[in-house]
């Protein structure tokens, strides 16, 4: 099984892009931890964390896609390390002003969000400059939502471990600090400052004139609001059977459950149309989410967790196949960094949601907005799936995109079908 990802990880380049964008992007995933334990450190209010959280999440998904659309113009070294800096320096500008001028702590927490790198796209517009074949890529994306799962299970750890051994304002220093390095190893690569993105249709949708990548948003906005949903519902649920530990369990689950559907899912080859079988990952993660309303004690609702997390990264990393199939010319950075504003955005949406219908319900009904948000998302893809199945052609949609430079037929889809 490890050998399709042993492969990808011999190829020139590849170990160090992998691990330079999961180090630059430490910074953003343990971002609302961090602002949380320093906001309380500080002696502010849950509330107060909470609404910085908040703000530096809404600038972030804004901030995406706008640096994804600079870097298909200008290149990946001359928008991602300024950004990275930038995104750093206002974090730290944060850490020492403090919570005391609340509008000075807004405005950084703000900007940190706000010029936060699009190293995630980055990295899945650079995979074919050091990646030669189509299974490969394939590999490559599954193998890429596999190391997020681990890269958001392994960041909160060692923030909260660099906060109780110095500090929280010290923790967020060095993991700004770390990020800038993580930038800085992924832009002075060669793929890096090579990479060019093909020539683009001046528009100002950008990658959004797309109609398969919008059909493929508005489908991951419901995925995102299964997950976020998911996460208001396991707190009721551990109040009533052990508390914070019990929390703790099932959201390791979730992340192992994703952990073991991405490794299997790219450790093999798969025949057939990516949109076609993408809507039959999406109806299993919706069939995989209705069992955590049966609510059985914790140890059993653990490995209901895990099972709700199986086909989590399959679906990611197919959308990823998807979303390089259908991105404009010129556009697969911007495209790539639509699909995480996006899923983050349905995040935000699913937490918000899953709140009153959990005051007013409780956990069970907490527990059925992820199976409604997934069998939406199915029904975005059933109504959308001559959009998806389209083949990719003219100016619009772009006949190789950027992570086909070959020209290569996909040997594990139909004929004629791109990655």
């Amino acid at each position: 099984m490890t050998g399709a990802y042993v492969e990808i990880l011999r190829a020139r380049h590849a170990a160090r892009l992998l691990a330079g964008t999961l180090t630059g992007r430490l910074p953003n995933a343990v971002a609302a931890i961090a602002i949380v334990l320093f906001v309380r450190e500080e002696g502010g209010s849950y509330s107060l964390a909470g609404g910085l959280a908040a703000v530096y999440g809404v600038a972030n998904a804004v901030g995406q896609p706008v640096l994804g659309r600079l870097v298909d113009l200008y290149g990946q070294p001359r928008v991602q390390l300024p950004a990275a800096v930038a995104s750093a320096l206002a974090m730290a500008g944060f850490a020492f002003v403090g919570i005391g001028p609340l509008r000075l702590a807004y405005a950084a927490v703000a900007a940190a969000g706000l010029f936060t790198p699009p190293l995630e796209g980055g990295l899945r517009a650079l995979w074919s400059s050091v990646l030669h074949r189509e299974d490969q890529l394939h590999t490559a994306y599954a193998m890429d939502a596999v190391a997020q799962e681990v890269m958001f299970t392994v960041g909160p750890l060692l923030l909260t471990l660099g906060a109780s051994v110095w500090s929280a304002q010290a923790a967020l220093l060095l993991l700004n600090v770390v990020g800038v390095l993580g930038a800085l190893s992924v832009v002075v690569s060669p793929p890096s400052r090579a990479w060019r993105s093909e020539p683009r249709e001046a528009h100002w949708l950008g990658a959004l004139r797309s109609r398969g990548l919008l059909a493929l948003l508005a489908s991951f906005l419901f995925i995102g609001m299964a997950l976020g949903s998911i996460a208001v519902a396991a707190v009721s649920y551990a109040d009533d059977h052990g508390g914070d530990t019990v929390y703790g369990w099932l959201m390791a689950g979730l992340g192992l459950g994703a952990l073991i559907g991405g490794v299997v899912y790219g450790a093999r080859q798969w025949a057939g149309e990516p949109a076609r079988r993408l809507r039959l990952l999406v109806a299993l993660l919706a069939v995989c989410y209705l069992p955590l309303m049966l609510m059985p004690g914790a140890v059993v609702m653990t490995l209901l967790a895990v099972l709700a997390g199986v086909f989590l990264a399959p679906c990611i990393a197919c959308a990823f196949v998807l979303v390089d199939r259908h991105a404009p010319r010129g556009t697969v950075t911007e495209a790539f960094s639509w699909l995480v504003t996006t899923f983050t955005v349905g995040a935000s949406v699913g937490t918000g949601v899953a709140g009153p219908v959990v005051e007013a319900g409780g956990a069970l009904w907490g527990f059925a907005v992820p199976g409604a948000a997934g069998a939406v998302s199915l029904l975005v893809l059933l109504a959308t799936g001559r959009v998806l199945a389209a083949p990719v052609r003219g100016a619009v949609v772009a006949a190789s995109s950027e992570n086909d430079p070959n020209r290569a037929v996909e040997p594990r889809f139909s004929s004629g079908d791109r990655a």
